[in-house]
């Protein structure tokens, strides 16, 4: 799914209405049945509904929400900001028709002494402002936002929170813009919602379908798009009947150093449940009992120390290699993580200490492989690219980091980000807090490796492995909950996780 500017979507709305064809109000009527919808399902009866609406279409999209709610026999009170006495066309038919159908609800603010006095069981609709605002709320405006967000009551915003912009908010007023703890938006989200910095403002984001012209959407033009299951169904694999292990490839996990075999065991346990035909690790001598005892599918390669990694097996023979996970920072591990990258000519999956290593000698960066990916954290991604001082600019740097150096970036977290050499760049869509636990990261290598060994190009091997990865994750959490949640779990549920991409219950 395209993630467009606030501009583009402001011009496939208008695509819609002048080839649907359909008129503007009638459009906003759709929109706000959606979200009369999703209210109905979600909000009690019982509850006070405060409507607070701007002069514009999110305005007036509030006050078509406002007559359908009032149908709907909820208690409702609308409140109308403006300032300006000049209200859009579509939002002065709205409040036409909801003074013909209720006019007793309707208040005006003229100033702050006018702001209504706010329950905290009451909800609140943010209908003031929607993605077309270009500089910051100041004023009047800004002190009813303020109002709002100190109500305590739960808000519910339309399309964006009040204030906030839909890319980037450097130079916006913080305290200015709505907390919304659910944000409803229509039909495609917009980019602000992805950064973490913005999580306090958009809540839990919901995108509503309201029938915006696909094929026009399609013909635009962006780097941002947050990857869905339709997308993810088209990009797996197929297994043929007359198949055998050679034909899923065999990778090889560089991996574990002494304390530290468990990564070792979650990256290759995960290599083998994603589907892998043959998985050899290479590991320190003392980690060959563990290997084996713990993983009897997997083969081993020792390496010639007995504790750290410092050689590289003949890479030839395999598909695809990742390196990484637990494997430390010693000096002898730093000189073979040097050679590997000289000898592979490959896309290498690199993670964990391999970054770390990388980002002390940032000359290794000009010789890593083509399309190579790498699944850093966000402290080991600064260790990577520098410092940065919001969430905006770090996915442009990110960004920048995949063009310069011609690989695939796994940015980790919420919405994990994976940057191109292309410049574009995909936002997940599954996984849940649950995930942050220790060895999860070193799962979705394993993941990322098995699927790069079994033919994938690099970056549907990224995108995938990082949508089943927190797939897997989500269908842990239904089974056993957030808090006990940890990274075999995530292993463990990655064949359910094929198995509701392929069945289309996502």
């Amino acid at each position: 799914m395209k993630i467009l500017k606030s501009s583009q979507i402001r011009e496939v709305d208008e695509f819609t209405i002048k080839n649907e064809p359909i008129i503007s109000v009638d459009l906003m009527e759709r929109a706000a049945r959606t979200i009369s919808n999703w209210i109905a399902e979600k909000i009690s009866k019982e509850k006070g509904v405060k409507i607070f609406v701007g002069p514009g279409n999110n305005g007036g999209d509030g006050l078509a929400i406002a007559r359908q709610l009032i149908d709907d026999k909820y208690k409702v009170e609308v409140f109308i900001l403006n300032i300006s006495g000049n209200l859009s066309k579509d939002c002065q038919i709205n409040l036409d028709r909801l003074k013909a159908q209720m006019q007793n609800c309707i208040h005006e603010i003229n100033k702050k002494s006018d702001f209504p006095e706010i329950n905290k069981n009451d909800i609140i609709i943010d209908g003031l402002f929607g993605s077309g605002l270009t500089r910051p709320l100041d004023g009047l405006i800004k002190n009813l936002v303020q109002h709002l967000n100190n109500s305590d009551a739960e808000i519910i915003a339309i399309d964006i929170p009040s204030g906030l912009f839909g890319e980037n908010n450097l130079q916006n007023d913080l305290e200015a813009i709505i907390k919304a703890k659910y944000t409803l938006t229509f039909q495609l989200p917009n980019l602000s919602f992805f950064l973490p910095e913005n999580e306090i403002f958009v809540g839990i984001w919901k995108i509503l379908p309201i029938g915006l012209n696909n094929d026009f959407i399609n013909s635009l033009d962006s780097d941002f798009y947050m990857v869905d299951s339709d997308y993810i169904k088209s990009k797996i694999l197929k297994r043929t009947k007359f198949s055998h292990k050679g034909n899923y490839g065999h990778v090889l996990m560089i991996a574990g150093s002494y304390g530290k075999m468990g990564a070792a065991i979650l990256a290759s346990k995960a290599c083998l449940r994603t589907g892998s035909g043959l998985v050899t690790v290479h590991v320190p001598r003392i980690g060959y009992e563990i290997m084996q005892t713990a993983i009897p599918e997997a083969m081993i390669s020792i390496d010639q120390s007995d504790i750290i990694f410092t050689n590289i097996p003949d890479a030839e023979s395999y598909t695809s290699v990742g390196v990484g996970p637990g494997i430390g920072t010693k000096q002898n591990t730093k000189k073979a993580l040097a050679n590997l990258i000289a000898e592979v000519s490959t896309p290498i999956v690199f993670d964990a200490d391999a970054l770390n290593i990388i980002s002390e000698q940032n000359e290794l960066l000009k010789n890593i492989p083509e399309n190579s990916i790498l699944t850093p954290h966000p402290k080991e991604f600064v260790r990577l690219a520098g410092e940065v001082s919001n969430d905006y600019e770090k996915i442009h740097t990110q960004i920048n980091f995949s063009v310069t150096y011609k690989v695939i970036v796994v940015l980790k977290g919420a919405n994990t980000s994976i940057t191109c050499p292309d410049g574009a760049c995909y936002f997940n869509s599954t996984g849940n807090p649950g995930m942050a636990t220790a060895g999860s990261g070193d799962v979705l290598t394993g993941i990322i490796l098995s699927l790069l060994g079994q033919g994938y190009k690099p970056k549907d091997a990224a995108i995938t492995g990082v949508y089943l990865h927190g797939l897997a994750g989500d269908i842990a959490s239904e089974k056993i909950g957030q808090e006990a949640l940890i990274a075999s779990d995530i292993i463990e549920n990655l064949g359910y996780a094929y198995l509701r991409i392929k069945e289309n219950k996502i």
